[in-house]
């Protein structure tokens, strides 16, 4: 995943707070029934190596690896052959602030179902902002 090459596209980067804290939080992003439960089914298993799958519905399973674990606070896996999703923490006044970043996208790629890579982050750029939002419910 080279992410230094002059195509590359910005990574997608949303911050926004939580009402919960950071260990609750932890759960419902490192664990496969919590990230079901707001992003796609899987089956996540939180070790750094272990590879899984999500179901990204019509687009069918997609291979993940995970690369970093580091509770409470980082998670990082591959997703596709081409991009790094990183969900960061960080405890604030017994609330939690949650970063996401989707990086890996270049111009000149596109995904194993034949989309451009512009074309998915576009997508992606708006499907984050509700994925959020379903996430933010859960602590609501």
């Amino acid at each position: 995943m080279d992410n230094n090459t002059q195509d590359t596209l910005p990574a997608i980067r949303n911050t926004f707070m939580l009402n919960a804290p950071i260990e609750k939080v932890w759960d419902v992003v490192s664990t496969s029934e919590g990230i079901a439960s707001w992003f796609m089914p899987n089956n996540f298993k939180a070790e750094v190596g272990h590879q899984f799958e999500i179901n990204a519905g019509p687009f069918g399973m997609s291979p993940c690896k995970v690369t970093t674990i580091d509770p409470p606070n980082k998670l990082s896996f591959e997703w596709g052959k081409d991009w790094m999703l990183t969900f960061e923490l960080k405890d604030i006044d017994n609330k939690t602030e949650f970063t996401l970043t989707h990086s890996g996208w270049d111009a000149n790629k596109v995904t194993e179902f034949g989309q451009s890579h512009e074309e998915v982050r576009k997508m992606m750029s708006g499907g984050w902002v509700g994925l959020e939002a379903k996430l933010v419910s859960l602590f609501a």
